[in-house]
């Protein structure tokens, strides 16, 4: 995961650790698992979750750790869309 901070704003990006360096292509959609944007410490779904609470955006890609952002009441089901079968989503906090 990789948090930026930009005066009072922070953006989590989030994703599942097999799809760090992955392309996915959907047809019209390609979407790129950029290690630039993603990559920073490793941490726990757990972690994530908290640090996706106190974020003013999110962007996150992977089966695991959009399940726990549905399971913790943090996105709608029906806000997360697949890119070639791994669900995406983002949250932004106004």
């Amino acid at each position: 995961m990789n948090v930026q901070r930009r005066g009072q704003y922070t953006l989590l990006a989030t994703c599942d650790i097999e799809l760090l360096g992955k392309i996915l292509n959907d047809g019209k959609v390609v979407f790129e698992v950029r290690k630039e944007f993603y990559m920073g410490p490793k941490m726990s779904v757990e972690e994530a979750v908290d640090l996706m609470r106190q974020s003013t955006m999110v962007n996150m890609i992977g089966r695991n750790i959009v399940k726990k952002a549905i399971e913790n009441g943090l996105i709608h089901p029906e806000a997360v869309l697949e890119i070639s079968g791994i669900p995406h989503a983002q949250i932004i906090k106004i």
